[in-house]
């Protein structure tokens, strides 16, 4: 049933696609996470921008 959904769901967006300023606007808000992740991950992200985890979730275990 769900592969049905989708099917309809692609054929709409087949007969109607997407404008060139909403594909453009998707990609810039993906490349803009992917800059922040980067920023992250090498450390160059600003302390005052990162929030503090809570107590009781650990996402390693010790």
């Amino acid at each position: 049933m769900n592969n049905l959904i989708w099917l309809i769901r692609a054929s709409r967006w087949a007969r109607n696609p997407p404008s060139a300023r909403m594909v453009k606007l998707v990609f810039a808000v993906i490349a803009l996470g992917l800059v922040i992740a980067g920023l992250e991950y090498f450390g160059l992200w600003p302390d005052w921008a990162t929030t503090e985890r809570p107590r009781g979730i650990h996402l390693q275990r010790p």
